[in-house]
C-alpha cells in the first residue's frame, strides 16, 4: 500500500510524500530542505516528482532535488524548468508502482493538472478543503468546469490539496450556506484537529461536496440567497460560482 504524508513548507503549504518500499515520489516541492529532511528521517529514496502547476511555492524545490537525486523524474506540465516527462490531459504516470490519471484542471493557472488513482488525487491549488483556488490566469467558468470534473470522482477518493486553508475557508462557507449543517459539523471537527497539532487534509470528495460551497453551485437554496444578497437573479451555475468566487476574494 501507498501511504502518504504532509510536509510543512512556508507558511501553510504542504508537499506531500507517497512512500511504498522504501521509494518515495514528492507532489509539488515548493521547497527542497523539508523534503530532503523528510526523506532521510524515513530513510526514504526519492523516485520522482509530481508537479501540478508552474507557481514557485510548487516548484523551487526542482533543480535541488533534481541534483540531489540523479536520475530523477519530474512529472508536470509542460514549459516548467526542471520537468524531465512533460504530461497532459489522459496522459497516465506511474509511479511506486501506482498508475495515477493526469487530469487537466486548468481555471487557477492554464497549465494546472492534477493526478488521481481513484483513491488518491492530488489536485494542487483547485481544490482546497472547503474552497477552490484563485482565478489567476483562466476564467471562473474553466475553475467551474474543472471543479465539476473533480467532483465527478468517487465520492470515496482522498482529496491532497497543496494548502492549509480549511478553517478560512470554511469561514466563508459559513456565511455563504449559513443553513448548512455539514458546515457547522465541519467547523467544529476541523477546528478541534488544528488544536491538536494536526492537519485538516486529505479530505474525502463526499465531505467536499456537502460543505464546499464552490462544489455546491448547483443547490437552489445557495443560489437564492447569493441573489439576494447581490440584488440580481443568476441564471446559471457559472453565474453562482462567479459570484461567490468574487465574494471569497474580498471575505
Amino acid at each position: 500500500m501507498i501511504t502518504v504524508s504532509p510536509v510543512c513548507a512556508f507558511n501553510d503549504n504542504y508537499i506531500w510524500v507517497l512512500q511504498r518500499a522504501g521509494g518515495a515520489v514528492a507532489v509539488d516541492p515548493g521547497e527542497s530542505a523539508p523534503v530532503a529532511r523528510f526523506l532521510a528521517a524515513e530513510g526514504l529514496h526519492l523516485e520522482a516528482l509530481l508537479i501540478t502547476h508552474h507557481h514557485g511555492d510548487h516548484t523551487g524545490g526542482i533543480a535541488a532535488l533534481a541534483a540531489a537525486h540523479p536520475g530523477l523524474v519530474v512529472y508536470g506540465p509542460p514549459g516548467i524548468r526542471g520537468v524531465t516527462h512533460p504530461v497532459t490531459e489522459g496522459d497516465v504516470v506511474t509511479v511506486l508502482g501506482q498508475r495515477f490519471d493526469v487530469i487537466a484542471v486548468p481555471g487557477h493557472t492554464l497549465d494546472h493538472i492534477a493526478y488521481s488513482d481513484g483513491t488518491h488525487l492530488f489536485c494542487g491549488d483547485t481544490l482546497f478543503g472547503a474552497g477552490c483556488g484563485r482565478v489567476f490566469e483562466g476564467t471562473p467558468a474553466m475553475l467551474h468546469a474543472s471543479l465539476k470534473k473533480l467532483a465527478a470522482l468517487p465520492d470515496a477518493t482522498l482529496a491532497y490539496p497543496a494548502h492549509e486553508y480549511t478553517l478560512s475557508n470554511l469561514a466563508f462557507a459559513a456565511a455563504a450556506d449559513p443553513d448548512n449543517p455539514a458546515v457547522a459539523e465541519r467547523i467544529a471537527r476541523d477546528q478541534a484537529r488544528r488544536a491538536r497539532g494536526e492537519a485538516t487534509l486529505p479530505t474525502p470528495l463526499a465531505e467536499e461536496k456537502r460543505s464546499n460551497p464552490f462544489l455546491r453551485s448547483a443547490d437552489p437554496a445557495l443560489a437564492a440567497r447569493l441573489e439576494k444578497r447581490l440584488g440580481q437573479r443568476l441564471d446559471d451555475e457559472v453565474s453562482v460560482f462567479t459570484a461567490l468566487r468574487d465574494w471569497k476574494n474580498r471575505f
